[in-house]
């Protein structure tokens, strides 16, 4: 963020509503895939915002993106050691500038429908039910999946706020032009 503007971060207290979504949908996620704690992927990913990330991995426009990296143990250094390591860069600004838009949308449920959605994709990835490097049309196909699998995990969720979220969501079962056409 060197030479870009400065901008809009999520304040310390949005941070423990993040740090809170973030444990919300690791539970939720693992309840959903059945995955007890030694099958969880926590080494395996990390959930940064933008006062975390590198230059690079911020962007405009989504509201989280996963980058793939490679992973290596501590102290080891053949390749056959190497595997998938996953960073969700959680995009401040673009979350920020909905909660001003959608007032009816609160920050807590709103990052728990982003993390889920993005846990699922995770798993996906490394169940090998998604390629990374897929091609644009099935990479929304696959878009289109994961809203369903995060709207199947978060609808039994009793949490105030959760309606306007899946209700700003609920384009996606529509299309991708409808999404595009309300932020």
């Amino acid at each position: 963020m060197k030479d870009q503007p400065r901008l809009p971060l999520f304040t310390p207290d949005q941070m423990v509503l993040i740090n809170n979504a973030v444990s919300m949908a690791e539970e939720l996620v693992s309840n959903y895939y059945k995955m007890s704690a030694s099958q969880w992927l926590h080494p395996r990913y990390d959930v940064k915002t933008v006062a975390d990330l590198a230059d690079d991995e911020i962007v405009p426009g989504p509201f989280a993106q996963i980058l793939r990296y490679e992973g290596k143990p501590d102290g080891r250094m053949l390749g056959s050691s190497t595997y998938d390591f996953y960073k969700i860069c959680i995009q401040d600004p673009a979350i920020l500038a909905v909660l001003g838009l959608h007032p009816e949308i609160t920050l807590f449920p709103f990052a728990l429908y982003i993390i889920t959605h993005e846990l699922v994709h995770i798993v996906r990835f490394s169940r090998f039910l998604q390629n990374f490097n897929a091609p644009e049309a099935a990479r929304l196909a696959e878009e289109h999946r994961v809203h369903a699998i995060t709207r199947d995990i978060l609808n039994p969720v009793s949490l105030a706020g959760m309606a306007p979220v899946m209700a700003f969501y609920s384009t996606w079962d529509t299309g991708m032009d409808s999404l595009k056409s309300i932020l």
